[in-house]
Formats: structure tokens, sequence, C-alpha cells
């Protein structure tokens, strides 16, 4: 499934209320093992200098609302799963928490999931309804790597 969050402004870490919202907004149910793409506004900013620093951030609180439903795929158009770096730094050097660094991320190690960033071309996608594949590549030693994410929609 497609959750429509660019509503959301640059910079905004998502809570699980506003996945609650999006959700109740798609008509769609999570069931386990859906994977959850997430078009925000950084879709639009790709190929500018500034891409890095656009996109809306799925810290610990949004992953485990996730992951507590069975999700274990997620995906973002945004230049990684968490914060921006550099919303992820004002957040930082205001809170002095090192908690929220990769929050998203380290969420991972309590509940595993993969997920799948710099997505494009989301907005040809419905809602539901489409299949999701993808192809990585292996990188020996590595803990991530790339895919070719490919989604097959039925006419």
């Amino acid at each position: 499934m497609k959750l429509d969050l660019r509503h959301l402004p640059s910079g905004h870490l998502v809570t699980a209320a506003d996945l609650e919202v999006a959700l109740r907004g798609s008509g769609h149910e999570l069931q386990p093992f859906d994977i959850v793409l997430m078009h925000t506004v950084a879709s639009a900013a790709y190929g500018r200098d500034d891409y890095i620093d656009t996109g809306i951030g799925f810290g610990r609180e949004a992953t485990l609302f996730l992951t507590d439903r069975g999700v274990r795929v997620v995906g973002t158009d945004a230049w990684g799963w968490d914060l921006p770096v550099s919303a992820g730094r004002r957040l930082f050097e205001e809170t002095g928490d090192p908690s929220n660094v990769w929050e998203g991320h380290k969420a991972g190690a309590d509940v595993g999931y993969c997920q799948i960033e710099k997505l494009q071309n989301l907005e040809s996608l419905p809602s539901t309804g489409f299949t999701v594949a993808c192809f990585p590549v292996k990188v020996r030693g590595a803990s991530a790597g790339w895919t070719r994410a490919v989604a097959l929609i039925e006419d």
C-alpha cells in the first residue's frame, strides 16, 4: 500500500497518530506483511541540491507502530527513513539526546524490518492494489545495499 503524507511539512517527525489518520484516509486496514510505501514532500526535491535535507522522518514511534502490526518492509521517497540530516541534527542540538539520532533505523533492533529509500514515481501508484518486487544487489560485508524496486499494477 502507499500512504500519501505529502501534507506533512519537511522536517516533521511522523507520529503513530499521523499514521493512524493516513490509514483511515486510505480506507485500508494494515495486514501482517503489508509493504507500506510513504509518499512525502521529498519526491518533489529529487535531483535538487536540497534533496538530502527535504522530507519527513519516521522515528522509533512510527516505525514500531508499523512493525507491531506485522509490517516488515517499508519504503520512502526520501533520502532516508529517519529525519532529514539537517532536521535530525537540529533535534539533537536542541535536546542533546543521542537516542534521537537514527531512531527509526535503531527500532529494527526491537523488531526486524527492511526499509527501501529514495523511491521515485510513487505518484503513479494507487493507494492499494499493487505488488512490490525488489531485486537487491548483494554487497559483501555490508549491512545495506541497493535494490531495483518495481511496482506491478494489474489492469
